[in-house]
């Protein structure tokens, strides 16, 4: 079965808009991988984090701000289609 992806997000921060960008993100470049992605507003303040099923693969808060998307597309694709090309997106995250 594929997995689903849970964008938990602070509504009070204004994050609606970002998490919505990132889910749209997400079903166009992995259509064929994921059952879907869940918008899920957060009741503690701050939140945002991304899941795959249970596996937490993205906290705002332990990684000190917002990641860019194609760094986000990375992180899901290391757990979702590790085989999977992502173009021109495809480069190694700077540590």
């Amino acid at each position: 079965m594929k997995p689903t992806i849970t964008i938990e997000y602070c509504p009070k921060c204004g994050w609606l808009l970002r998490a919505a960008y990132m889910a749209q993100e997400l079903l166009t470049t992995f259509a064929d991988d994921l059952q879907g992605v869940l918008l899920k507003p957060s009741e503690i303040s701050g939140r945002y984090t991304i899941c795959i099923e249970e596996q937490k693969v993205f906290d705002r808060k332990e990684m000190g701000g917002f990641l860019e998307i194609k760094e986000v597309k990375q992180l899901v694709r290391d757990v979702v289609a590790p085989g999977k090309s992502l173009g021109h997106a495809d480069r190694k995250m700077q540590d």
